[in-house]
C-alpha cells in the first residue's frame, strides 16, 4: 500500500509488473507538473554496454581484531542528484555545449555532458530528492512514534521511498526499459568507481 502511494501507481500493477512502471509514474508526475513531455522511445536491444560498479574483495580470513566497514549512503541516488544527471540535462548537441560556458556544464567521468543544476534542475535529481526526503522524514517520525502498528506502516513507508530511489538509475540503464539512456547509467556508475576507489586508497594510506 505505501509503495502505491508513493509511485502514484495501482496496487495491482506492484503484483503484476517490474520497477519500470512505478519510475515512470514518477516521471509522467513530474512532468506534468513541469508541461514537459516524454518522447516515445521505440523498444530496441543495440547490444551497447557499460561497465558497472567497482566490488572490492575482501581478505577472506579468521580476524580476533575488530573490522570497521565503510558504506556510502544510497551512492548512486545521490551521484545523481550532485551532478544533476537527467534526460533533461544531458548534452548531445555540440553546438548547444558551445553556447555554455565551462561552469555551466559537467564532463563525467564517463566522458558525457550535462548541464548544471544552476542552467536547469533536472527531473531525476527533483524525483530523487523528494524521494529521499520524504524516507528521511518517515525514519524520523519513526524514532518518534510509540504506536506499534504505525511504526510498522512508517517502516514500510521508509522501505518503499529507499526502493523506490534505488530503482531510477536501473531504469536508465534497462536497454530494452521504456526510457533507456547509457549516457547516464555510464556517469552514474564512473562516478561510483572514481569515489570508491578514492575511498579505498584514503583508507589503504592513512589506516593500513
Amino acid at each position: 500500500m505505501e509503495m502505491a502511494r508513493v509511485t502514484g501507481v495501482p496496487m495491482n500493477y506492484l503484483l503484476q509488473r517490474g520497477q519500470q512502471i512505478e519510475v515512470i509514474s514518477q516521471i509522467l508526475r513530474k512532468c506534468k507538473e513541469k508541461n514537459l513531455l516524454i518522447p516515445a522511445m521505440k523498444i530496441m536491444d543495440n547490444g551497447d554496454d557499460y561497465t558497472g560498479a567497482t566490488v572490492i574483495e575482501p581478505i577472506r580470513g579468521y580476524y580476533d581484531t575488530p573490522i570497521t566497514t565503510l558504506d556510502f549512503s544510497s551512492l548512486y541516488p545521490s551521484i545523481m542528484q550532485a551532478h544533476n544527471l537527467c534526460y533533461s540535462t544531458l548534452i548531445t548537441d555540440g553546438r548547444i555545449k558551445q553556447t555554455l560556458s565551462e561552469d555551466d556544464y559537467i564532463t563525467t567521468p564517463s566522458g558525457n555532458c550535462f548541464v548544471k543544476s544552476t542552467v536547469y534542475c533536472g527531473i531525476l535529481p527533483e524525483i530523487l530528492t523528494n524521494l529521499l526526503t520524504a524516507r528521511k522524514r518517515a525514519k524520523q517520525m519513526m524514532k518518534e512514534e510509540t504506536d506499534e502498528f504505525r511504526k510498522k506502516v512508517l517502516d514500510g513507508r521508509q522501505l518503499a521511498l529507499k526502493i523506490s530511489a534505488n530503482s531510477v538509475y536501473g531504469f536508465t540503464g534497462a536497454q530494452v526499459g521504456k526510457l533507456p539512456c547509457l549516457e547516464i547509467s555510464q556517469s552514474v556508475t564512473s562516478f561510483g568507481r572514481e569515489m570508491i576507489e578514492k575511498t579505498k586508497a584514503l583508507v589503504e594510506n592513512e589506516y593500513t
